[in-house]
Parts: C-alpha cells; sequence; structure tokens
C-alpha cells in the first residue's frame, strides 16, 4: 500500500457529509497523505438482452418478435475479443437473473406475468421473478437457458475477462415464484404471518386488511395494446409495502410499484428499530442465492440499491460469500455520501458507485459549464481512503446518455471521461454504446424520450448496431468520427491501465496553486489540472471543459510538487502529450516554479475539451 498527496483549498461547506466535522482543514493545501491501492480495472456494462440484438425495426411497445431481442449466445468469442481489445477488463451482464416480461412463456412451465404490474414487455431487470433462473428471453433454447449462460461464462473467461452480474437485495418482482429453486428451498412469504404489517421473521412487510390496488393511472402497454393478463386487476391480499418503502396498499405511477420490499428485521414505521438476532430468515435466503450464482464461477456482483439493506447484513453476507470465492467482488450501488465508510469499513464491499460525488461534479461540468472544479477538488479530499474503492463512470442504465445531457457533443465524454479515470486508482465502467456516441433516442415503450436508452422494452440500439454490424463486431458500419471517439476511449483505457502513475501512483493537485495565478491565463471555471506519479513515472493531467474556446495558460507546477515527485528543481524537462496529440512542452525547473514571477510557469495550449496525459521526461 503506497501512501497518496492530496490537496485542500479555501472551502468549508461543499460536500460536507463526507468530512470528519471533528478534524479542520488543514491549513497547508499539501499536509494530507492518502493511502492508495491499485484497483484499475475497467468494467463494461451491457443490457444483455440489447447488446446482440440486430433488429432495427424499433415499433412503440413493439412485441419480442416485432423488435428482436438480443441472446447469450450473440456474444460470441469475437464480441468478447472485440471488448477485451477496446480495453475492457469485467463485463457487467445486465439482466441475467429472470424478471417479469410479457412474452408466452407457458409452454415452458413459466407461469405468464400480470401486465398491470410489469413495466414495459420486456420488463425491468430490477423485478426479480425467480432468483433461482435466467431470463428465458436471453436463450435460444428456453429449456437449456441456463447452459446458455453458463456456456457465456466460460465464454467469457476464455477470453480472460470476468463476469459480473447484478444481486438485487431489497425487492423482488410483485409476482415472485421461484419454478427454479433447489430443493428444500422455500418461496419468500411462505412462512410469513400476513396479520401484522412486521414480523422479524417475515420475508415480506404488509399492509393487513387491505388489498393491493394498481397505481391510479398505469396504463400498462399503452391504451394501444393488449396482453392476456392486462385487465386493471391484480390479487395480492393482504397487500405488500412497495419496494421503495411505500407503506399504501396503492402506490402512485411513480414509484417501484412492480416490486414489493424485503423485509431484513428492520421494522422500518417504528424508528427503523433493528430485530437480528437471531438473525432474520431472509438473510439466510439471500445468503443462499449469492452462493447459488457464486457457484456458477461468476466474479462478482453489482448490489442494486445496497443502502437500503442493513449494513448489517452486508457485514455478515459478504465474508460468507467469500468463503466460497476468495476473489469475488461486492460493488454497492449507493449514494448516500453519509453511508459511504460505513458499507466500506463495516459492510465490507469492495467498492462503491461514485455517483454522488464525482459523476455529478463532472456532469454538471460537461452539460451546464457551471463552475464545479471545486466540488472535483472537494470530493477527492472528503472520501480520503476510499478513493480507491470509487468505481466511477459517465454512463450506466440509471443516467442519460453523454449525447443527450451533453447537447449532441459526444466529445465531451473524453474530456469528462479523462478525468474520471485518471484521477484515482479505483475502477472505471463504459455503458454499451458510449463508446460510439449512443444518444438513448426513441420513445420505446414504458421508457420515454429522456436520453436513457430502455431497460424495459424490447429495442435496438442503433449507434450499437452499427458498430456490431450484423454480428461481424467490427465497427463496419460506424462513421469516421465514431471510429475516432471509440479509439480514444480505448486508448484511454489501455493507457489507464499499463501506466504505472496513472494506475496507483500518488497524487498531486495543481488546481489550487493556478487558480491563484489566473493572471497567467489558467481559466479556474473550465480548466483542471493534477500530477500521478509513481518512481520515475510522472504524468501531468489537464482537461478543458469549455466546448468553444482553446485555453493559452502558464502552468505552475509547485516547489513541494517537484519535491514530491523527486525532480529536480533546477532541471530541464519536457511534456509529451501520451493520448490525443502529439503536443510537446519545454520547461525550465526553476522558471517554472519561481514563486516570485508572475511569467512562471510552463507555455500550455489546449484545444475546446481537449485532455492531455503528459508525460514529464528530462530534456
Amino acid at each position: 500500500m503506497k501512501m497518496i498527496m492530496i490537496t485542500l483549498f479555501s472551502i468549508s461547506v461543499l460536500f460536507g457529509s463526507f468530512a470528519s466535522k471533528k478534524t479542520p482543514p488543514p491549513k497547508d493545501p499539501n499536509d494530507i497523505t492518502i493511502p492508495v491501492e491499485d484497483n484499475k480495472f475497467v468494467v463494461y456494462q451491457m443490457m444483455t438482452r440489447l447488446f446482440g440484438n440486430k433488429v432495427t425495426t424499433n415499433k412503440y411497445y413493439g412485441t419480442i418478435e416485432e423488435n428482436g431481442v438480443g441472446k447469450f449466445n450473440d456474444i460470441n468469442t469475437i464480441a468478447l475479443q472485440s471488448l477485451k481489445d477496446f480495453g475492457v477488463t469485467h463485463i457487467w451482464y445486465t439482466g441475467v437473473i429472470e424478471h417479469g416480461v410479457l412474452t408466452d412463456y407457458s409452454k415452458f412451465g413459466i407461469k405468464n406475468d400480470d401486465a398491470d404490474v410489469i413495466k414495459g414487455r420486456a420488463g425491468s431487470p430490477y423485478a426479480i421473478k425467480d432468483y433461482y433462473d435466467v431470463n428465458p428471453d436471453l436463450a435460444v433454447d428456453v429449456k437449456n437457458r441456463m447452459k446458455e449462460f453458463e456456456d457465456l461464462i466460460q465464454r467469457t473467461h476464455d477470453t480472460q475477462l470476468k463476469v459480473i452480474i447484478d444481486f438485487v437485495p431489497n425487492h423482488v418482482a410483485r409476482d415472485y415464484n421461484s419454478d427454479a429453486k433447489p430443493k428444500g428451498v422455500d418461496d419468500f412469504g411462505v412462512k410469513d404471518n400476513k396479520t401484522v404489517s412486521f414480523d422479524k421473521n417475515n420475508n415480506y412487510y404488509y399492509i393487513p386488511g387491505e388489498n393491493f390496488i394498481v397505481p391510479q393511472g398505469y396504463e400498462s402497454l399503452g391504451k394501444e395494446n393488449t396482453y392476456s393478463t392486462k385487465d386493471r386487476t391484480f390479487t395480492e391480499f393482504p397487500a405488500k409495502v412497495t419496494g421503495n418503502d411505500v407503506f399504501k396498499a396503492q402506490p402512485s405511477i411513480n414509484d417501484w410499484f412492480e416490486t414489493v420490499k424485503l423485509n431484513y428485521g428492520v421494522d422500518i414505521q417504528n424508528k427503523k428499530a433493528k430485530h437480528f438476532d437471531p438473525i432474520p430468515d431472509t438473510w439466510f435466503k439471500m445468503r443462499d442465492i449469492l452462493t447459488y450464482w457464486a457457484g456458477k464461477k461468476v466474479d462478482g456482483f453489482r448490489c442494486d440499491m445496497a443502502e437500503m439493506v442493513p449494513v448489517e447484513f452486508w457485514a455478515w453476507v459478504i465474508p460468507e460469500i467469500k468463503k466460497v470465492n476468495p476473489e469475488i467482488i461486492f460493488i454497492a450501488e449507493i449514494y448516500n455520501k453519509g453511508a459511504y465508510r460505513d458499507y466500506v469499513e463495516i459492510g465490507k464491499f469492495d467498492f462503491l458507485y461514485d455517483k454522488s460525488g464525482l459523476y455529478d461534479a463532472v456532469r454538471a461540468l460537461m452539460s451546464k459549464n457551471d463552475a464545479q472544479m471545486d466540488m472535483v477538488n472537494y470530493t477527492w479530499l472528503a472520501l480520503k481512503n476510499l478513493n480507491s474503492k470509487m468505481l466511477r463512470f459517465l454512463e450506466n442504465h440509471d443516467e442519460q446518455r453523454i449525447a443527450y445531457f451533453g447537447g449532441g457533443n459526444v466529445w465531451k465524454g473524453i474530456t469528462g471521461m479523462t478525468l474520471s479515470a485518471t484521477l484515482g486508482s479505483g475502477p472505471v465502467m463504459m455503458y454499451s454504446g458510449q463508446e460510439v456516441g449512443e444518444a438513448g433516442a426513441g420513445v420505446s415503450g414504458f421508457s420515454k424520450e429522456d436520453g436513457r436508452t430502455t431497460i424495459f422494452d424490447y429495442w435496438g440500439v442503433p449507434e450499437h448496431q452499427k458498430w456490431m454490424n450484423d454480428g461481424a463486431f467490427d465497427g463496419g458500419k460506424l462513421s469516421a468520427d465514431q471510429k475516432k471517439l471509440r479509439e480514444a476511449y480505448s486508448k484511454l483505457l489501455h493507457l489507464v491501465q499499463s501506466n504505472n502513475a496513472l494506475r496507483k501512483g500518488n497524487f498531486y493537485e495543481l488546481h489550487f496553486a493556478n487558480k491563484k495565478n489566473q493572471s497567467n491565463g489558467y481559466d479556474d471555471t473550465k480548466l483542471y489540472s493534477y500530477v500521478r506519479f509513481d518512481g520515475d513515472e510522472r504524468i501531468v493531467v489537464i482537461v478543458n471543459f469549455d466546448s468553444v474556446t482553446a485555453k493559452k495558460f502558464k502552468l505552475k507546477i509547485t516547489d513541494e510538487c517537484f519535491s514530491a515527485m523527486g525532480l529536480d528543481p533546477n532541471g530541464k524537462y519536457i511534456l509529451k502529450d501520451l493520448f490525443m496529440t502529439e503536443n510537446q512542452y519545454k520547461f525550465d525547473g526553476k522558471k517554472v516554479r519561481n514563486r516570485g514571477s508572475k511569467t512562471a510557469g510552463v507555455d500550455i495550449s489546449i484545444d475546446p475539451l481537449g485532455a492531455y496525459i503528459l508525460r514529464i521526461e528530462k530534456q
């Protein structure tokens, strides 16, 4: 484990929930050291049913026959090798575990789902119908669907890639019914006392004496479409509590009404009183489910809404699963910054989403050109030793596409991703289609025109399909600009993994010193700069979030930074770009760090939306 230096500047309230109120900010901007771990790997998230779909019809609320669906078998060795060559190390197969769908599989012994509690035709991948089975949509031969997934795991491993799947612990489908569960396993709720709202031994929460009512105004499949189970009724008595903690018999159309909340022994209505001794039944059921999938040789779990499940459960279950596979990883989807440390230090998570910190700051810079640089800086500082635990990204299935919120300028993604991927030593993530500028356009059904690629409907992903090129997976139908964009992302992903400074090096922030030096042209509202270094490998990163104006300035590198990097303060050096350009900048250490000179600094020119990864070399 190495130590990392990071800076603090004069700011007292931003992201205050991260920082300890007992410890005042240091007076010197370079007096904090933070441990760093080498956790730089690259996750590629794909919506599994969309990835291999070659059909381009994209009919509103189209059926599986009309709009098509990708299969496990579509993700062949050619596709996997292409992703590996792109720079990916882990694939997150989203939507694998069986969830509710509006396609009739009754001839295979699979119960039809009720349309009034399903979103879209393809259904939400987070409304799990059977934790012990896979989505029949994804199989060529439905009877052999699990074997087809196991073969995909093997293909993925044979390509030297690792497999991540979702674990959805907080809620299940309204009509959960496992027909694939092992012998001796009871479904959730079979032994529940349904006369009370809460019982620590129950798997669900209830609203005694009331029937569930479909949300007012919900018209499954739209007014134009029908399905055998679409009748505005759904029998559930007593009503179960909805997945987002809604204790009403009739949730709203904006609630997670297609799901029901699982009970981990927390009496939500009684000041969230905890009843964990003896261990609640739900804990054992979920441990057994995780053990089942670990036995399938998956390499990790992305845990949906992990913060809605008590941290004590994670503290118990994660070590249990690591007895099955010590190398398996757990990634928490979590948004409450105040709970980050608990879910790592108590809950034993390996990694956390960095959505509410760096993502939000970078998105603001990319979409609004807001001056969020201080937020970027403070995010890094406030996380302290959690930085290497943060999974950083610009897109995923919940977030809008860059092409949408970036006003159509997909190159903003390169600027934002350079910052996200090089700022720390934790993992980074790409979402399928991001690398070719997918815009998430079109009203697909339940998903509206909101800049997100649908997770509820059968659909083809147009720009991604151009790269897929009818199954060749060679980018044959991409435009020249799309090919250039994909190559830029690929180069960045390879750089952050192969360069030791970017992969696991120390950090020294330059933004603060240059922020005070604006007379030399440094625009602190659009530029961000820092150093990463490991031994003799020293890298300067500069990003320009201005999409219109190039920036010319003198970059000051302080005495302290020279010392931290082990450079001769009077030596002569060259900055060589390893990334998007062949630009070089010569400088004299003595002149660059001269505190008393208004002209001190390296002369830098960076294009609009430019991103430099500059290696320091001796002249």
